[in-house]
């Protein structure tokens, strides 16, 4: 073999031992890379479906309360029917997911549903509760003492109702414990609307109680 020959294959040798080097390099670079990458990728994934989730509920919560501010849906089996299409919509998303009833307060003005104010009580024993007798204002004739001013249920005519929704489901991918999420994603949608005039709406209360 003459020194030309071998002069020759040497840099051969040196370019597949550096691409052979290169590569390995890469390698690793991807392996340390990778998990950091899948993680910002799932928790990516994972907001968008939470924000696909908000956004769908938030429509179906809309066009519920709109249904039962109609005198149709007024009554018991009529609120529990768009409950049901609530819950059915929400799995058909999810079907893992806890659906409670929803929840709904009424109020007499839009101004009252926004302040939610206790109905004024003489607080005799200044503990900000009225208790042990103190005299109140029935404001909506419920009968009882109100912390926010509200009644349960969808409230008759004119009245403005805040209908709530609440779903919690289990997060598409459990890598969200590595970074210190909860495993479980809850979701709240609330809308105000007003009942239909199909009557005189109730007078505010006047009546002066005693609470318990």
């Amino acid at each position: 073999m003459s020194l030309g020959t071998v002069y020759k294959r040497r840099p051969a040798k040196a370019a597949a031992w550096s691409w052979r080097s290169d590569a390995g390099v890469t390698a690793i670079e991807f392996a340390l890379a990778a998990p950091v990458l899948f993680l910002l990728l799932f928790g990516l994934f994972d907001a968008l479906f939470n924000l696909y989730m908000v956004s769908t509920l938030q429509g179906v919560v809309q066009k519920a309360a709109r249904d039962s501010t109609l005198q149709d849906y007024s009554t018991p089996t009529g609120q529990a029917t768009l409950d049901a299409a609530v819950t059915a919509q929400v799995h058909r998303l999810l079907p893992s997911a806890n659906v409670p009833t929803p929840t709904r307060q009424s109020f007499h003005t839009y101004a009252d549903a926004a302040a939610q104010k206790a109905e004024p009580w003489t607080d005799t024993d200044h503990d900000g509760t009225c208790d042990n007798g103190e005299p109140y204002t029935d404001l909506n004739s419920n009968g009882s003492w109100d912390s926010n001013g509200a009644n349960t249920g969808s409230g008759g005519a004119k009245d403005r109702t805040i209908y709530t929704v609440t779903v919690t489901y289990p997060r598409l991918f459990p890598l969200a414990k590595m970074i210190g999420l909860s495993s479980t994603v809850t979701l709240k949608a609330t809308t105000v609307l007003e009942n239909q005039p199909y009557a005189d709406q109730n007078l505010v209360g006047t009546k002066i109680l005693n609470c318990s």
